[in-house]
């Protein structure tokens, strides 16, 4: 029997097709063991190539499934997308493992990991520490970051992360305290003497014992003085005197020049 030769067509899309076969990348970890896919992606990690890292990691999640090598996997994954700057990539990461493995014993570590990540993005929005003029910003990275740490001291306060947590707590609370009166004093600075007095009294009234009072009572006796307010500049006075004998506000009678807070501990 005689075969009809294919068309040239015919033959043109069977060599694409076998073209497009042999071009398949090729998966270099096909015969390696989960202990050296680990061992790969941790080389890569600490040589700085996160990049290369998750992808490894998310080949040994896969392999080693069920297993406590593949909780590890997704934590160090976790931990390579942030340092990649992948950090809504690493929150899904975490609140994945959070909710698959309730019970770890690294549950702590995904809690101060989680901080971490939200607490480098709330660094960002303090732009009174590098002399910006301030505007609202979102704070919500600032509060999740308080959160997650507050979870972990209060759930595992002899965590090897806790007291780490806990310092960084104070100076979440201290910086929204800061940044409240830092939008007062932005006001005042530019005659909004209502709106100064407004988010003065926010501070005042939301956080208690941190250093920024002190500055907010001082925008509040300005700006009540600006306003020919004087009763409640009076009042505002007296309770600055009381709570703060030795002021340098009170004493100088003007804003401090501003620098890095004594409570910033990094």
């Amino acid at each position: 029997m005689r075969f009809a030769p294919l068309p040239v067509c015919s033959v043109v899309l069977v060599s694409l097709a076998l073209v497009g076969c042999s071009s398949t990348p090729e998966d270099k970890t096909a015969g390696w063991s989960p202990n050296r896919i680990h061992s790969e992606a941790k080389d890569e990690m600490n040589s700085g190539a996160y990049d290369k890292a998750v992808p490894l990691l998310e080949k040994l999640e896969g392999r080693a499934a069920g297993t406590p090598l593949a909780q590890q996997a997704q934590l160090d994954k976790a931990y390579a997308q942030y340092k990649g700057g992948e950090k809504a990539q690493a929150i899904a990461t975490l609140d994945r493992f959070m909710k698959l493995h309730p019970a770890s014993p690294a549950l702590d570590y995904a809690l101060y990991l989680k901080g971490l990540v939200n607490f480098n993005d709330n660094l960002g929005m303090f732009s009174w520490i590098s002399r910006q003029d301030l505007s609202e910003r979102d704070q919500k990275a600032a509060k999740d970051s308080f959160e997650s740490f507050n979870e972990l001291v209060t759930r595992f306060p002899e965590s090897r992360y806790a007291q780490d947590s806990r310092q960084r707590m104070t100076y979440i609370v201290n910086s929204l305290a800061q940044y409240e009166v830092h939008v007062a004093r932005y006001y005042y600075e530019r005659g909004a003497y209502v709106a100064a007095i407004s988010r003065a009294q926010v501070a005042l009234t939301d956080y208690k014992d941190v250093p920024a009072l002190e500055e907010a009572l001082f925008i509040l006796i300005r700006s009540y003085d600006a306003l020919g307010m004087t009763q409640l500049r009076d009042d505002a006075r007296r309770v600055m005197s009381a709570s703060y004998p030795q002021s340098t506000y009170l004493r100088d009678g003007k804003f401090r020049e501003k620098s890095d807070p004594w409570w910033k501990f990094w």
